[in-house]
């Protein structure tokens, strides 16, 4: 039966990104199919394999058609997350397409890859959680 299995980051230095994204999410670099090219980050609890950093030439896209949504649950959160994660290496993209009121901040790691903080009390995707 097929599964979904987990998102892969294209990157052009496998170690640099392994460094980043295991202290910005918490995850663990695991030893099962480690190469150069390759290395799979996984929960701290034992629990899967939650991302995979492959070696990548091609450069990351400016727009790109998929990319990481990471969730906060405040404005506050949010804002902390941001500078942590700037402070681990991430920039702050000058994002043109941002709507009016914008409920994410756009992000780019180390290698240029786009991905999203999103304030889910703002988020339409909050759910329960009503804005005024």
């Amino acid at each position: 039966m097929l599964r979904l299995g987990i998102p892969v980051i294209g990157v052009t230095d496998v170690p640099r990104a392994v460094a980043f994204w295991t202290e910005a999410l918490n995850l663990v670099a695991a030893e099962e199919w480690k190469s150069e090219t390759w290395r799979t980050l996984t929960c701290p609890d034992g629990s899967g394999r939650a991302l995979g950093l492959m070696h990548s030439t091609s450069p990351a896209e400016p727009h790109p058609r998929l990319h990481l949504d990471l969730f906060t649950d405040t404005a506050e959160e949010q804002q902390a997350e941001v500078q942590r994660l700037v402070g681990l290496g991430a920039r702050i993209v000058d994002w043109d397409h941002y709507p009016p009121e914008p409920d994410f901040v756009v992000l780019a790691d180390p290698d240029d890859n786009i991905f999203c903080v999103v304030d889910l009390s703002h988020a339409p995707s909050g759910g329960d959680k009503q804005t005024s």
